[in-house]
């Protein structure tokens, strides 16, 4: 239940603040008075998006608050889920800052919109005049059914399962796609895989053939510069490097015995000797064993043209990119080879769950049809009582081929409300006085379902008068039972019903204009329902009138 709701510079509001109370609550005022302003600032935390737009100081933030009694409404799931704060006094909280940054909390506790929007609907039920136009339109007619089928559970299991089925749809149809693609593709990644494989890559295979070409290429001039070397070292034997060591380790020998120096020198000199003269049998054993061979320089040459062809086709710079192709390939061809079991598994899942999709459908379908006679009946009744004494109501419930997010079905109000006129959608032939009581008659009936704590009805009475008046304000008392009923009215009559009345209205100062509500004090309701009768000249049979309508 809506306990209390306070506004912060809201449009024409700057701060208001309304208590509530259960039974039924009636808001009257003036055509433009701003009744309309506190429809939009409570939307605001049922999780209506907004702007700056909505703000009356641009300087500062915008806050609307509503606190609920949700003891006995079965909550804690929610709170536990989002891992909120649970208390059976729970506030709303909605600001919209100077800058246009929006903020919502539960219990002073951050949330998002959507957090939001998912509690305030299991709290409040907006009614506008626009839902009377909603009452033509397929999908509101068969919320309405479920509602009355009261099998919101079965619902909700069907729609998770039926879009799974379609992902399932999706994804099979996916894949189907890329196997077909693909399987034309087979030969052509089978041709580029077996010219890999034959190809029988090695890492390091290109760097080293490319090494052993450079060498092969140029034998005859590496052999020249090892044997020049090698003379110049030890071959020479005139002069050569070994033999001039010799002479020097000699002399240093004959000055040791007279300068201890010479001793260390020599030593070093011989260790040198012995290094120079290992180089020297290493430069005769590999210019022994380099030798220009053309044969093998032809072999390296064709291996090394079909490593560089394999590059330049597959648009890589290494063989360990080819290698990383090959086995990309030999994964494509092993998946393409499992598509059809694959396909073959997606089959069967998509075929489970199509079944257990068609069930539940079916069971929604059987629930449906099974309350609809009663709902017809119950409604007809209704307005019978409105003042529609040649009501005819009935409900068409046809199936789709396929299912939809709401089932097999499909569904279509038919109204006449008159005798020898044939039943046609409501929207063809109801005027705007009987599709107020027509909505009125469902919402009654519906409010029985739900266990919908506050429910708000801006002008639902659009279009009708007198008598009529008075028997829909006595639904709404009567709604009033097992819900907090809060009716934006023009009707005096319906506005005698009420329990609580708040009167709302503006005032013009200096600063400019503002909306305030003031709630009634019992003869201050005589005044008000007698304005409501004869206008703003308050007459002496106005105000007995209006004493009539509150007695009764």
């Amino acid at each position: 239940m809506l306990e209390s709701i306070t506004i912060r510079n809201y449009a024409l509001i700057n701060n208001l603040s309304i208590e509530f109370k259960p039974g039924l609550t009636i808001i009257t005022g003036e055509t433009g008075a701003g009744k309309s302003i506190l429809i939009g600032a409570l939307s605001l935390i049922l999780g209506q998006r907004a702007d700056t737009s909505v703000l009356l100081d641009k300087n500062s933030k915008c806050i609307v608050e509503g606190v609920f009694n949700i003891t006995n409404y079965d909550l804690y799931d929610f709170f536990h889920k989002y891992d909120l704060d649970f208390d059976n006094i729970t506030h709303l909280r909605r600001e919209i800052t100077a800058n246009g940054k929006s903020r919502a909390f539960i219990n002073d506790t951050p949330v998002n919109l959507n957090q939001l929007r998912e509690i305030a609907i299991q709290l409040i039920d907006i009614h506008s005049q626009h839902q009377n136009l909603e009452l033509g339109k397929f999908r509101y007619q068969l919320s309405i059914i479920d509602i009355f089928a009261s099998h919101s559970e079965l619902l909700k299991e069907y729609r998770k399962n039926y879009f799974l089925l379609n992902e399932l749809t999706e994804k099979y149809e996916e894949l189907q796609k890329r196997a077909e693609k693909e399987k034309s593709d087979f030969d052509y990644f089978l041709f580029q895989f077996n010219q890999l494989e034959e190809a029988r890559l090695n890492e390091t295979e290109q760097k080293d053939l490319e090494d052993e070409l450079e060498i092969l290429t140029h034998a005859e001039e590496i052999k020249n510069c090892f044997t020049m070397a090698n003379n110049l070292i030890s071959e020479n034997d005139s002069r050569n490097i070994l033999d001039f060591l010799k002479q020097v380790h000699n002399f240093l020998v004959q000055s040791g015995k007279f300068l201890p120096q010479s001793t260390v020198l020599s030593e070093r000199l011989n260790t040198a000797y012995v290094e120079i003269k290992d180089i020297s049998r290493e430069i005769e054993l590999v210019a022994g064993k380099i030798e220009y061979d053309s044969s093998r320089i032809e072999k390296i040459t064709k291996r090394l043209d079909l490593l560089y062809t394999l590059e330049q086709k597959h648009r890589v710079a290494t063989v360990g990119e080819l290698i990383q192709i090959h086995k990309e390939l030999s994964e494509k061809i092993h998946s393409i080879a499992n598509y059809e079991t694959e396909l073959e598994q997606l089959k069967q899942n998509h075929e489970r769950q199509k079944k257990l999709v068609t069930e539940f459908a079916s069971r929604l379908s059987k629930n449906r049809r099974k309350i609809i006679p009663a709902l017809e009946k119950k409604v007809v009744e209704l307005l019978i009582q409105l003042g529609i004494p040649n009501a005819r109501f009935s409900i068409l419930l046809d199936t789709f081929a396929h299912p939809g997010p709401e089932g097999f079905d499909t569904v279509n109000f038919l109204f006449s409300a008159n005798k020898n006129i044939e039943m046609q959608e409501i929207s063809k032939v109801a005027s705007g006085g009987e599709i107020s009581r027509l909505m009125m008659s469902i919402k009654s009936l519906v409010s029985q379902s739900l266990s919908l704590p506050t429910i708000l009805f801006d002008e639902i009475d659009s279009g009708v008068s007198g008598n009529i008046a008075h028997k829909m304000g006595n639904i709404m008392r009567n709604m009033a039972k097992a819900h907090q009923i809060i009716t934006i009215t023009h009707l005096p009559q319906i506005a005698g019903k009420g329990q609580q009345h708040y009167y709302v209205h503006k005032l013009e100062n200096k600063t400019g204009t503002s909306v305030h509500i003031l709630q009634l004090t019992p003869d201050e309701r005589i005044k008000e329902i007698a304005r409501l009768l004869s206008g703003e000249q308050l007459t002496e049979a106005a105000l007995e009138n209006a004493k009539e309508l509150l007695k009764n």
